[in-house]
């Protein structure tokens, strides 16, 4: 709407706001009105949900040192979401139906998320929706994305070609070609594709959930996530980085530079307050939203695989609860001490503040490796 007003309607008037068409200011833009609005809207959120009595509920079979954060003000994943749409409306070519795509995402997350959390405050326990509605909501989302997605491909806006890292012409097509010549099959000629996307995005939700269990563990994964993700939209986005780089050429996505930009200063400034000692936490409302989000970037980017390198930090803690849960039902023992993976850290007799630091490197080390592949090939 701010990109419009400017450079469409004001800029013939005042030459100098032709700087706005330049996907690099808007995205910069974005991220400072994401993070301001952050800075400026924490102090009222949290009052405003501390006297709702939104508080946290805390499982008692958890670490003993988290039941003194029984109470924190929950659901602060609401200005998370405020701070991507808000930015993202304001400064992105509304045009784009990536962008759409990608808004569409989030809110439609960060809605189950709500459903999840308003249910655990109703009920004033830390059980909300149960994981089979909170799958088959997020199935349902995620396949809505999907079947657009198919939609565009039919217009020649995207491609479901996958992208291999460290590999140049090693590129399979999820879409089975020998299916499309019969109208009576075609429908299962895209059922490859639509089951990845689903297993990806829907994966990527629950894994920042699962991630989201120490004071800015989460929010400042996503942060530096996001600011990986921000840099490889552009370059997908721009032809001559994406010649060089051998990517998909994708103009069309340049403008999800900006929605992603907006997620980076989102998450910077909730991590004012959500730093250790937490001042307020997101819910699922934010991890949900946040987890849905980069999902779908990564799918509409064709970076789907990249995903598992950017995402480090959440792979390995959605991987710890697999591999706990899945050993203890084959043979009544456990791997961890408790998962997910910075909880058995914290039973190990680490620091809240040391394992949120360490992982907040390890992520970085995940996502500076993730741009190398773009060259390692």
């Amino acid at each position: 709407m701010l990109y419009y007003l400017l450079y469409h309607v004001l800029e013939p008037y005042f030459s100098p706001l032709n700087v706005f068409r330049y996907i690099t200011v808007r995205t910069a833009m974005a991220s400072l009105t994401a993070l301001l609005l952050c800075l400026l809207l924490g102090p009222w959120m949290i009052r405003r949900l501390r006297a709702l009595q939104i508080g946290q509920f805390i499982r008692e079979e958890g670490p003993r040192n988290h039941l003194k954060k029984a109470g924190t003000p929950t659901m602060g994943g609401i200005l998370i979401v405020l701070a991507i749409v808000l930015p993202t409306l304001l400064w992105a070519d509304l045009r784009n139906p990536f962008v759409l795509l990608a808004l569409f995402a989030t809110v439609a997350f960060s809605a189950i998320g709500f459903a999840d959390d308003y249910r655990k405050v109703v009920r004033r326990h830390n059980l909300g929706l149960t994981a089979r509605t909170k799958l088959f909501l997020q199935i349902t989302v995620a396949l809505a994305i999907g079947v657009t997605l198919v939609a565009y491909k039919a217009l020649g806006l995207y491609s479901t070609e996958l992208l291999m890292p460290f590999f140049k012409n090693v590129r399979p097509d999820l879409v089975i070609d020998a299916l499309l010549a019969n109208p009576y099959w075609w429908p299962l000629a895209y059922l490859p594709f639509l089951v990845f996307l689903i297993l990806v995005i829907v994966g990527s939700s629950n894994a920042v959930n699962l991630t989201d269990g120490l004071d800015g563990l989460a929010i400042g994964c996503v942060m530096i996530a996001a600011a990986a993700w921000t840099a490889l939209t552009y370059v997908s986005s721009h032809s001559r980085f994406a010649e060089y780089l051998d990517l998909a050429k994708m103009p069309q996505v340049g403008e999800l530079t900006i929605f992603c930009g907006a997620i980076t200063g989102a998450a910077l400034g909730f991590l004012w307050y959500n730093a250790h000692p937490a001042e307020i936490f997101m819910g699922d409302v934010g991890s949900l939203a946040l987890g849905g989000a980069i999902g779908t970037v990564a799918v509409i980017i064709k970076q789907e695989i990249l995903l598992f390198f950017v995402g480090g930090v959440f792979v390995i803690e959605a991987l710890s609860v697999i591999l706990q849960v899945g050993y203890y039902r084959l043979t009544g023992r456990r791997i961890f001490r408790m998962a997910p993976l910075h909880h058995h850290f914290e039973l190990m007799g680490w620091s809240e503040s040391k394992i949120i630091v360490r992982f907040w490197i390890a992520a970085l080390v995940f996502a500076l490796f993730s741009l190398t592949t773009l060259k390692l090939r």
